[in-house]
């Protein structure tokens, strides 16, 4: 009730659904559309480059993972991640999301105490790494959340270039060279702009 979920109606007396259900239900319906959207272009991704696909949306200063596609060899690692959340500062989907908020959501984020997983996680070097993901259009996870584990990530834009949500290619740090992040960047950006012409 005090979170505008119900409504009361002073002559009645009667109890009815407040606004905030029908925000949440439209909340709800992006949701689910995006996933259906981005899926066959994150499956083909998946098989392309061999790796897991990843994809999330921002929420309250974290990332909430939708969904994630494996290569086709690799079905037996399926499992559901819908809902589950990491932070944004040491993830490649979250920077890639991160660097593309405004100018004082980024430094509300960045006056945070930010959580250290591995000794590749370095929050004094993150305003300059969100600089240099705008500026090359894609982020990258150098092991800052699990070592051994490497991925490169891009934003996904509305139709009036708001962040709408970020996909990301992830996988054993091994596989992760110099140029095969070029040449998946490139790769990434095409189904990006893939979903996005579909985006409503």
């Amino acid at each position: 009730k005090g979170m505008d979920y119900l409504e009361k109606d002073e002559e009645t007396e009667r109890y009815k659904l407040g606004m905030q259900v029908f925000a949440l239900s439209r909340a709800m319906e992006e949701t689910f559309s995006i996933i259906k959207i981005a899926m066959p272009y994150m499956q083909e991704l998946a098989n392309i480059t061999n790796e897991r696909v990843y994809l999330a949306i921002p929420h309250e200063g974290e990332v909430v993972y939708l969904e994630a596609t494996y290569p086709a060899e690799s079905v037996n690692l399926m499992r559901s991640i819908l809902g589950e959340r990491a932070e944004m500062h040491c993830t490649g989907i979250g920077k890639a999301m991160l660097a593309n908020l405004s100018e004082e959501e980024i430094s509300a984020y960045l006056q945070k105490k930010l959580t250290v997983y591995t000794d590749h996680t370095d929050p004094v070097q993150l305003k300059a790494e969100l600089e240099a993901t705008r500026q090359r259009g894609y982020a990258i996870d150098d092991m800052e959340h699990e070592f051994g584990v490497k991925c490169v990530a891009m934003p996904i834009f509305d139709k009036t270039h708001k962040l709408y949500a970020a996909i990301s290619v992830s996988g054993l740090a091994v596989h992760f060279t110099d140029r095969q992040i070029q040449e998946w960047a490139l790769l990434i950006k095409k189904y990006v702009a893939k979903i996005e012409n579909r985006l409503s």
